[in-house]
């Protein structure tokens, strides 16, 4: 039995190892394993899929074989040889062609989130976004510019698509919404652009980029829009009372730093930001998953 050091140090090298785990799911991602072995009548041996992909064999059978260890695939041997093939995990979230893939994200998080985090510790001192930092734009500039082309926003916005397709059905159903049979998914400029009318307003995953002041605003004016009886439905990962955990919540918490202006909030927290744009009624519910609803209505 290893003892309480031992331990420590153990987590402690999980932790600062933990940026390789990433790079891996990642790398695999771009280059199209998954896919590959999907796509193949039977287990491939890594020269196979170093051949197909068109990779270093070295490089591919170092791959695999750390994909194996993080039971994104499995492994049998054959007369001595080393077939890989996906495992359940692989096969429902990183192959194209399965309907809760999760490609779309992963590829946003390995090309822009990630690039963002590398300027961590900046953000920290700074207290701000670090597109500058990452790549070059300003913090002025940053929601007219956060998608450095046509090709990144679209990426973004099927990785949303990809994470409603497993986290969408809890989060709608936390509350009977059968009150309001018109229900409008607030995007675009919400800022500016004219509310259409609704019964309830769906905010998911919109809050957390900005500031206290913006939400107010946003919330103001969604409050006005409302017919009698309205509301809106706030998608969000909550954080514990006191602020301290779930982890999840807290590293998104920071996400929101690196990247936007914004915040991962507790349950009380956004009471007070929808009591203070007029709604008098607001219900918070846990779903057990990465996101939970908040229900507020006038």
């Amino acid at each position: 039995m290893s003892s309480p050091e031992e331990q420590a140090f153990r987590l402690l090298t999980e932790y600062s190892n933990g940026f390789m785990v990433s790079q891996v799911l990642f790398a695999a991602c771009e280059l199209g394993v998954f896919d590959l072995l999907a796509e193949a009548p039977e287990p491939l041996g890594a020269a196979a899929v170093a051949a197909r992909l068109g990779t270093s064999s070295h490089g591919t059978e170092l791959l695999l074989d750390t994909c194996v260890s993080l039971k994104l695939l499995q492994v049998e041997t054959k007369t001595g040889k080393a077939l890989y093939q996906n495992t359940e995990l692989s096969s429902t979230y990183l192959v194209r062609a399965s309907p809760k893939c999760q490609g779309n994200m992963l590829r946003y998080l390995a090309r822009t989130t990630y690039l963002c985090w590398g300027h961590l510790t900046q953000a920290v001192r700074d207290g701000r976004n670090q597109y500058l930092e990452a790549f070059g734009v300003p913090s002025d500039q940053l929601f007219s510019a956060i998608y450095r082309s046509e090709d990144e926003r679209l990426l973004f916005m099927r990785g949303l698509q990809d994470v409603w397709s497993v986290s969408g059905r809890p989060v709608l159903g936390a509350f009977d919404l059968s009150p309001f049979p018109l229900i409008c998914d607030v995007g675009g400029d919400f800022f500016k652009d004219p509310l259409p009318e609704a019964d309830l307003y769906l905010l998911a995953r919109v809050l957390h980029d900005w500031t206290d002041e913006r939400c107010s605003r946003l919330l103001a004016r969604i409050r006005r829009a409302c017919k009698p009886g309205g509301g809106v439905l706030v998608i969000e990962s909550l954080l514990a009372a006191d602020g301290r955990g779930p982890l999840t919540a807290q590293l998104y918490s920071l996400n929101m730093l690196v990247q936007t202006e914004g915040r991962e909030r507790t349950p009380a927290q956004y009471r007070a930001l929808l009591a203070a744009a007029g709604f008098r009624h607001v219900q918070c519910r846990r779903t057990g998953g990465l996101y939970d609803a908040i229900l507020a209505t006038r």
